[in-house]
């Protein structure tokens, strides 16, 4: 593997910029269960290794099961999901995958009545930064 560039020591306003969004999604009222299965949703999606692996460690020890962990990747034929986490994998997929439909007017509503216009908002900020980070850690092959 050839070595990439670091980030994070060649651009660190950039890092910075990135650490200021962690840091408001940290104080949202989401919850960190949603959170990780956002993060590990998406970078499954992406194809990140690395940032799997760190986001599936985070969820077991916030007390996700296993065996719903094992599930998120068939997270639409599993019983394991309640409402709510169907909803936010939901718009995870499609704005993940933003441009085959964008987010549909039926998963955006379903979401506005779960979760309300707040945490609607950091739920969609929380797929943004995630995809972010998939990219940043693709793009410069991290390995730690």
């Amino acid at each position: 593997m050839t070595k990439r560039i670091d980030i994070a020591q060649t651009q660190t306003a950039a890092l910075t910029a990135m650490m200021s969004v962690e840091n408001y999604l940290a104080e949202t009222r989401l919850s960190t269960a949603l959170k990780e299965l956002i993060k590990i949703r998406a970078s499954m999606i992406n194809q990140c290794a690395y940032c799997i692996q760190m986001h599936t460690e985070v969820a077991l020890k916030a007390g996700i099961s296993p065996q719903k962990l094992f599930a998120v990747s068939a997270w639409k034929e599993s019983p394991l999901f309640d409402d709510t986490e169907r909803a936010v994998l939901a718009l995870t997929d499609e704005l993940t995958h933003v441009s085959h439909a964008g987010l549909t007017d039926s998963t955006y509503q379903e979401c506005l009545e779960l979760l309300g216009e707040e945490q609607i908002a950091q739920a969609i900020m929380q797929v943004i930064m995630i995809n972010a980070w998939n990219r940043f850690s693709i793009a410069t092959k991290m390995t730690h």
